[in-house]
């Protein structure tokens, strides 16, 4: 218990709170003119909660990849073609904005990822379908060479760092 005695409220301003090896930083949604508002109710209340955690490069890639596929309801196939997709940028990018998708470099991901506790099992058909899934989210677009993509920097980079925003509303109870 705390003995510090505060001249206003703490919790009104962000605040930051540690919790087991990160930062949680609460804020409210929006200041002065720049608030989210429910046009119908005219509410504007909320709250925002970022979460701040360093991590290693592979639990990164998994984290990046995991949400990626949550936004786009991604399904196994979409999950495992956006891994290569990750993986050939990283070693196989013909340039900043070019990556090959084909057998491959399907084959070299997985003879470079295939560990003997855990193999990679991912056929040209399943890869094929989860392409598609990211095409169909604008994730990459084909290039005039078959099995070449350009890739959509939004979602691919090779930056450090990435925040992802899931904001949650409570339904209005029907009356």
């Amino acid at each position: 218990m705390s003995v510090e005695r505060y001249k206003s409220n703490p919790f009104l301003e962000n605040m930051i709170v540690p919790v087991k090896g990160r930062q949680v930083k609460l804020s409210r949604l929006g200041k002065d003119n720049n608030i989210l508002m429910n046009q119908s109710t005219g509410e504007f209340l909320g709250t925002h909660v970022t979460t701040y955690k360093q991590v290693d490069a592979d639990q990164f890639i998994k984290i990046f990849t995991d949400n990626i596929a949550m936004t786009f309801d991604f399904t196994s196939a979409g999950i495992k073609a956006f891994g290569v997709l990750l993986w050939a940028v990283q070693h196989h990018a013909l340039s900043k904005d070019e990556v090959d998708l084909d057998s491959f470099i399907l084959d070299a991901f997985i003879s470079e990822n295939n560990k003997e506790n855990k193999k990679i099992r991912l056929s040209m058909a399943t890869f094929k379908r989860g392409i598609n899934e990211l095409e169909k989210a604008s994730i990459i677009a084909k290039t005039l060479r078959k099995g070449r993509y350009y890739i959509n920097p939004n979602f691919v980079f090779n930056g450090d760092r990435i925040a992802f925003t899931n904001l949650i509303e409570r339904k209005a109870k029907d009356k």
